[in-house]
């Protein structure tokens, strides 16, 4: 056991336990909601990045937090993954994420990363087997190293496209032997600058070249879990080639991929994109790829990706609507991509984030189960489309000619009235849930 948690306890559902003490008030693992656990439905995980790695920075400011395992040393490594697990105790959350560079310490060359990688998942697999969190996914930090800064599977360097494939090769064996319920592919800097030096048709073959890979060995290893595409427009690469849900689905249809990849949507990345989460969410079910979801939220005053902890019930209720609508998570879950202000220096700041958060989403997950059980917004949908099933109207979208509708619209009887769209009713009709 460490210290650095000393004096928190496990956190438990006590709604009325006094505002100061650490407590689900909504997170109830065991409460049924829409016939299944919370905790079955929400499915919580927790970023090592965020919580672990992350040194407290932005891009104005170097590093704030003092933590007692930052170093590179595998001795800091273990000392990092024995705090971890001490807080996956403290909240009860099942699962969590990582990438390869949050777990372990660089090496001098390729091989002794690999070392010190295999090492730690073999000592993360015990603390799993000892506590029983579960990895929801895992991925590599292709982004952060200099090598990377002109991306990865898109690099004009076919070193680094090797390099690459190399490191998700690893982390794929390392995923797939913890349990992982999935696989993430996040292209931080798979993207370009300036046109000036970039041959587009190139890069994007490149890319489509490395999932496919990626895709051929995950089967070779029977792997069952689900490989996911996290989109992010614009940041830090002004042009990136998996700007949000809808370009990545034109990419894995160019590559016959559409089937073999679903998405692991961020609310803060549907920001940046210029959508709502629920937009992002419903675009993706409705072209039969959601898969998983990263929540947190953005500063709407910033222009950058802020990933603070959610705390909107009205947002979260709106993107849960969406999950369950689309059935639910299967291997998916909630993973919070979430950090703390710089300012919240303290080991409870880290536990109260993630109960706050667990918090938020059991009241947005009860509000959209809601919502769907009463059946209003659905019973408005159907009604404002409800022409459509006339079976003159079908035939339009099946069998009618341009001239064979022009001739019916021609001859009379066809005469279009608008309608309401009714958006402030629904509004108000959301707003009696949340």
């Amino acid at each position: 056991m460490t210290d650095f948690f000393a004096g928190i306890s496990p956190v438990t559902y006590s709604p009325d336990v006094p505002a100061d003490q650490l407590a689900f008030r909504h997170y109830n693992p065991d409460e049924m909601v829409a016939g299944k656990r919370m905790e079955d439905h929400l499915r919580f995980a927790v970023a090592w990045w965020h919580s672990f790695a992350w040194p407290g920075g932005d891009p104005f400011g170097g590093q704030t937090f003092e933590r007692p395992w930052f170093g590179d040393t595998m001795d800091l490594a273990r000392l990092k993954a024995d705090v971890a697990f001490e807080m996956f105790e403290i909240l009860g959350q099942p699962y969590f994420c990582w990438h390869d560079a949050d777990i372990r310490p660089e090496g001098a060359t390729f091989a002794e990363s690999k070392r010190n990688f295999e090492e730690i998942i073999d000592y993360i697999g015990d603390k799993m087997k000892a506590g029983g969190t579960k990895l929801l996914w895992g991925t590599a930090n292709l982004f952060s190293h200099r090598r990377f800064m002109a991306g990865a599977a898109t690099n004009p360097d076919p070193e680094v496209f090797a390099w690459s494939a190399a490191t998700v090769k690893n982390c794929l064996d390392a995923t797939h032997k913890l349990g992982g319920e999935n696989y993430v592919l996040w292209g931080g800097r798979e993207g370009y600058e300036t046109l000036l030096n970039t041959d587009l048709k190139r890069e994007r073959a490149q890319a489509g070249r490395f999932l496919q890979m990626v895709v051929d060995y995950k089967h070779k290893i029977g792997f069952d879990g689900a490989i996911l595409i996290e989109p992010k427009p614009q940041e830090p690469t002004k042009h990136q080639y998996d700007y949000d849900v809808a370009t990545v689905y034109g990419f894995l249809k160019e590559f016959g991929l559409e089937d073999e990849v679903q998405m692991n949507i961020e609310q803060g990345h549907a920001i940046l994109a210029g959508h709502s989460f629920e937009h992002e969410l419903a675009t993706a079910a409705a072209l039969g790829i959601f898969g998983s979801i990263d929540m947190n939220r953005n500063d709407y005053q910033s222009g950058w990706d802020t990933d603070q902890f959610p705390n909107n019930v009205p947002e979260v209720a709106l993107a849960y609507y969406e999950v369950l609508k689309a059935g639910g998570f299967t291997t998916g879950g909630t993973n919070f991509d979430a950090k703390l202000r710089r300012q919240s220096l303290d080991p409870k700041d880290l536990i109260a984030a993630h109960v706050g958060a667990m918090d938020i989403c059991a009241r947005g997950l009860k509000a959209a189960a809601a919502m769907l059980e009463d059946g209003g917004l659905e019973a408005a949908r159907a009604a404002r489309y409800a022409g459509w099933e006339a079976e003159q109207s079908r035939s339009w979208l099946t069998s009618a000619s341009l001239d064979q509708i022009e001739a019916q619209v021609a001859g009379g009887g066809i005469d279009p009235q608008p309608r309401s769209g009714q958006q402030e009713i629904l509004e108000n009709y959301v707003s009696r849930f949340v």
